[in-house]
């Protein structure tokens, strides 16, 4: 449980957090809030003060319906914002959320990110697994149904956890055999599911323990909970809260979030909670 992070080795063996930077103009929660140095720099701070152990920095968004940008864009917009955060944290934990080869080459050799994080789990690029196994980075192998721009239009399947759980064996599988050897895997909680399958896979996420491999889950602010209650996701921190404890209890050891000061003291309670259940055990 144990990854290598740029020569850092990050202990998975207690909940960790992966705080949100999203600096595009047009994602779902956060959309234009980080495109300026002073908001990118302000925006980083702030999730390192309140206890990040990574940031994920994302170029393009990733949305139902999003438009795909091209390569040349994704890195320029991560190109300037990783400049600034290096600048200001030289030795913070970074992740990069991309399905490109050449852009997962760029932001690890230029700016030392230590994840490659990619929503299609090598599907929208061939090179993608050789890339990281030579990059020799952490490697988070996301679950997505169809592309952003269509992956919410009827999405189906035989047994929503059965075919997740397939897909991951392949795939890991797969990376293990080409040399890629930090392996984390996402669900992918809203990508090419509905409401219905996004509660069926919390419901059973302890069954992705069978994968041998750190589960990481994103749930902030998705719509499987505010079209839920009929809110915005402005108004989803309780439901995404009330949701990350039923993962961390379902075996989730990173938590990716918009909010992370509120999620630290869901870990700090769960941790309480589970200290309490190991002691109870051996008396």
């Amino acid at each position: 449980m144990t990854i290598n992070c740029s020569g850092q080795l990050l202990d998975l063996s207690e909940p960790k957090i992966a705080g949100i930077l999203n600096i595009t103009p047009d994602s779902f929660y956060d959309g234009g809030k980080y495109t300026s140095e002073q908001s990118i720099s302000k925006r980083t701070k702030k999730l390192i003060d309140e206890g990040a152990d990574i940031i994920d920095v994302g170029a393009f968004s990733s949305r139902p319906g999003a438009k795909l940008i091209s390569v040349k864009e994704e890195k320029k917009r991560l190109q300037f914002a990783l400049e600034i955060i290096r600048k200001l944290y030289p030795e913070i934990i970074l992740s990069v959320d991309t399905y490109r080869s050449e852009t997962a080459k760029f932001v690890v050799n230029n700016f030392n990110v230590a994840v490659i994080n990619d929503i299609s789990g090598g599907n929208f690029d061939e090179k993608m697994f050789e890339t990281v196994a030579n990059l020799q980075v952490p490697y988070i192998i996301m679950h997505m149904s169809g592309t952003p721009e269509n992956m919410q239009k009827n999405p189906k399947y035989n047994d929503v956890v059965k075919d997740l759980l397939k897909f991951f064996s392949e795939k890991i599988n797969q990376a293990n055999k080409i040399g890629i050897n930090d392996i984390l895997i996402d669900p992918g909680f809203g990508f090419g599911k509905t409401i219905e399958h996004n509660y069926q896979i919390l419901n059973k996420l302890e069954l992705f323990q069978m994968a041998e491999r750190p589960v990481l889950v994103g749930l902030s602010r998705k719509s499987m909970i505010y079209k839920l209650i009929n809110e915005t996701p402005e108004n989803a921190l309780p439901g995404t809260l009330a949701l990350n404890m039923i993962a961390l209890q379902k075996g989730a050891s990173i938590l990716r979030v918009h909010d992370v000061k509120e999620t630290k003291q869901v870990i700090t309670v769960y941790k309480k909670l589970k200290q309490c259940a190991d002691s109870g055990e051996n008396h």
